[in-house]
């Protein structure tokens, strides 16, 4: 049996679209931070496959919340580790510190300079220390036509101003939630001892902030004008990386995977909107 955790998020309303006879749990039907709970469900639902899509993503409120990011993000990952299921979990571009200029691929140094980036890593370990068979997938900027994301904080801003602000000095690379069900879901039938390890997934290509607000804007037939500012000039909680551009070699060499431009994504999810 598969079972899907945070299957309530942007993540896993799409995985529980493509997969609907796996189990679904959100924190309500499984506290993935209570290592018995989480042994009892495993053993009763006979689970041999998870997808963890749990986790505490408040990224500024982390700073101030640190012992419920590290719950969520480190002791979760780690019970569903000991479980003795296959797992998949999800990870972050947050685990770089973002001063690099090219593409980070899986086996670079990770330095992560915020709460959130650092549970996040540590999760990646508790992962690949106690589960068998296990692949972990860190992506970066998810929006899908569901939860709260920057596509439809834009559009919404888009209607209600005439001009908008938007940082232009930190780059990445956004990821439609659907293709990266679509491509988890090709992936969990490869899933051996032999590739466990970690693996990058966004959609192709690269932008800033401003310049996928500015494309929101242009697809949505919005005429709010977006002006380009400095991270300095917007400051958060939580530090961002500058440049979080991920190589995704890897998981195309070793599952397979095609891999659509952010832009089409973009304008996947604006049709479901």
């Amino acid at each position: 049996m598969l079972l899907i955790t945070g299957s309530k998020g942007q993540l896993g309303t799409e995985l529980s679209k493509l997969l609907p006879e796996a189990l679904q749990t959100d924190v309500n039907e499984l506290d993935i931070t209570d290592e018995a709970a989480v042994k009892a469900y495993v053993k009763a639902n006979d689970i041999s496959t998870i997808i963890n899509c749990a986790a505490y993503t408040a990224v500024d409120r982390a700073e101030e919340d640190e012992t419920a990011a590290i719950k969520i993000n480190i002791d979760g990952p780690r019970n569903l580790a000991k479980s003795g299921a296959k797992l998949l979990h999800i990870s972050t571009d947050y685990v770089f510190d973002g001063f690099g200029h090219k593409p980070y691929r899986p086996e670079d140094v990770a330095h992560p300079l915020s709460v959130y980036g650092r549970t996040k890593l540590a999760g990646e370990q508790e992962v690949l220390q106690y589960a068998k068979e296990a692949v972990v997938i860190r992506t970066a900027w998810l929006y899908s036509p569901y939860g709260n994301n920057f596509v439809k904080t834009m559009r919404r801003l888009g209607v209600e101003r005439e001009s908008l602000n938007v940082v232009a000095d930190q780059i990445g690379t956004p990821t439609y939630a659907v293709d990266l069900a679509e491509t988890i879901v090709l992936i969990l039938p490869q899933i051996n001892e032999e590739n466990k390890g970690i693996y990058h997934f966004t959609n192709e290509g690269v932008c800033s902030w401003y310049d996928f607000a500015r494309k929101i804007m242009e697809l949505s037939e919005l005429k709010c004008n977006v002006n380009p500012i400095s991270s300095a000039e917007y400051p958060t909680k939580a530090f961002r990386p500058f440049y979080s551009v991920l190589d995704k070699s890897k998981i195309k060499q070793t599952f397979g995977v095609e891999i659509e431009h952010w832009e089409e994504g973009l304008k996947q999810c604006l049709k479901q909107l």
